[in-house]
């Protein structure tokens, strides 16, 4: 199932707050925004796509 902009944003807002709570682990901070972009990339995206 393909999420909504609303959830992907939701997600990639969630892993970012993970993220700042990793700031003593680097790499898995790393991580959690890596995730994060895509998240909200693909929230972009798709509400690129819910305006069309």
């Amino acid at each position: 199932m393909i999420p909504t902009s609303d959830q992907a944003l939701a997600n990639g807002a969630r892993l970012l707050e993970r993220a700042e709570i990793e700031l003593t682990n680097l790499p898995l901070m790393s991580q959690y925004d890596d995730l994060a972009r895509s998240w909200l990339t693909l929230a972009s995206l798709l509400a690129e796509k819910e305006r069309v």
